[in-house]
């Protein structure tokens, strides 16, 4: 059985500054995700947009943000068990004990929750189902990977206007198709892409995707209008993702819907688990990732008091130790 004195759940921003704050106070740390990077949502939804509100960043992408995060942790040397999910969690000798989708147990000193709003997956897109060739994505981790070919965007929020506003320069051509007439995404992004050369098409839906090993060609249907058939190299479903907490609604833990209520010091109701990010939930709360790395910061204090009382809540500030 791995030993740690904090096991994070979530690699996401939260649980990220957790991990280098818990090394910070001298903890063993083990951070576990079901996706196969760091970065949590970030990584997965936006990793090239720009964030703005994180303090001393007066603009960051999400791609540096992550980066500078693991870079920030590394020197403590965290473990990192990705592309695994926390299943089930047990006590012994009033240690919490996580079983793990591999069969793999960590008996931890304590847990912290920073699974954003947890496990999510994309919502598929119907043309799709049927076809089994490469280049249908749900987000674009690197721009670049589609410079210079054809890229139809299936969608009408932030993350459609976000990526074909970021990939109308690179790309061969950008068509954007949505359903309806009227748009989810912010009415500044949605004006800024149509001063672009990306073509939109509304009342529209993506009827057939051509290709043997690879997308090669997709069918437009127009409401009321004719088929279209267009060149496409790659189709960006961004339809929006799913979220539901998973193993941890079986823990017993204290929930509102799908977050995890805390305290102020972030525990939950169960000994020794904390959590903080977007998944908690208290009066008042705020998510953003700023937020969040309070509550990390508070989570790790109070965590380390439980793994040893005689621990002091605040270890002291960390330019003292420059």
């Amino acid at each position: 059985m791995r030993e740690i004195d904090v096991a994070i759940i979530g690699a996401g921003p939260s649980g990220l500054f957790a991990a280098y704050y818990a090394g910070f106070r001298g903890l063993s740390v083990a951070l576990i995700d079901n996706l196969p990077e760091p970065g949590g949502q970030v990584t997965a939804m936006y990793p090239e947009k720009q964030i703005y509100d994180v303090g001393g960043f007066p603009s960051i992408k999400g791609r540096e943000l992550v980066a500078n995060l693991v870079e920030q942790a590394a020197p403590f040397r965290p473990e990192y068990l990705l592309g695994t999910r926390a299943d089930a969690l047990s006590y012994a000798d009033d240690h919490p004990v996580l079983r793990l989708s591999d069969g793999e147990e960590v008996r931890c000193g304590a847990v912290i929750i920073t699974g954003g709003m947890g496990s999510f997956k994309p919502r598929p897109l119907p043309a799709a189902e049927t076809f089994t060739g490469t280049g249908i994505v749900f987000f674009v981790p690197h721009l670049a990977d589609l410079a210079g070919r054809d890229v139809l965007i299936v969608g009408g929020g932030d993350s459609a206007f976000d990526w074909a506003l970021a990939l109308e320069p690179l790309a061969k051509s950008v068509t954007l198709v949505h359903r309806r007439d009227r748009f989810r995404a912010h009415a500044a992004t949605v004006a800024r892409v149509q001063d672009l050369s990306v073509r939109i098409v509304v009342n529209a839906e993506v009827a057939k995707i051509h290709g043997e090993d690879a997308v090669t060609h997709a069918d437009i249907a127009v409401k009321g209008g004719e088929t279209e058939t267009i060149p496409v190299d790659t189709v960006v479903a961004a339809l929006g993702f799913t979220a539901d907490l998973g193993p941890l609604a079986d823990w017993g833990l204290d929930l509102d819907k799908r977050h995890v209520k805390v305290d102020s010091t972030m525990a939950t109701n169960l000994p020794r688990v904390f959590a903080a990010g977007d998944i908690t939930e208290y009066p008042g709360k705020v998510r953003l990732i700023a937020t969040g790395f309070g509550e990390a910061a508070t989570a790790v204090n109070n965590a380390a008091v439980a793994i040893d009382p005689a621990a002091h809540l605040f270890p002291g500030h960390s330019s003292d130790n420059g």
